[in-house]
């Protein structure tokens, strides 16, 4: 019974050392890294191998200018994105400003209808002056 126990716990011991084994090899392929190394890998095989592997020396040799062109270009998308977004804030900001009243500027030039003032009104007197005036020419 003893050794039967023992036994179960060894496989158990052994089980456990073969899954850790799998969660580790599974972990290494999921990492970024791995992941990379997979890529170059399957690109290597094929017929861009050695552009591939010019590329890379080029980039060990040289990671500075890589860097900063990697920047560079990690700077221009966030830019655009932002753009992207102002963009569409612009347009619900031109119809807030659309809705405000727009103050005018009163030169002194504009007139104001009232239909209660005498002097905008022509009288009877001056209407039948222009009729007149007009049945002679």
């Amino acid at each position: 019974m003893n050794q039967d126990i023992q036994e179960l716990e060894r496989d158990i011991e052994e089980s456990r050392a073969r899954l850790d084994i799998t969660i580790d090899r599974i972990q290494d392929r999921l990492s970024v890294s791995g992941i990379v190394d997979e890529f170059v890998g399957s690109v290597r095989a094929t017929e861009f191998g050695s552009v591939v592997d010019t590329a890379l020396r080029i980039i060990r040799r040289n990671p500075v200018p890589v860097l900063l062109v990697a920047a560079g270009v990690g700077w221009l998308l966030h830019r655009a994105s932002q753009e992207s977004r102002s963009r569409t804030t612009g347009r619900n900001a031109l119809v807030v400003m659309e809705e405000e009243p727009i103050p005018v500027l009163n030169t002194g030039n504009a007139r104001v209808y009232d239909p209660d003032a005498p002097s905008l009104h022509p009288t009877q007197d001056t209407l039948q002056t222009r009729r007149e005036l007009n049945a002679r020419a």
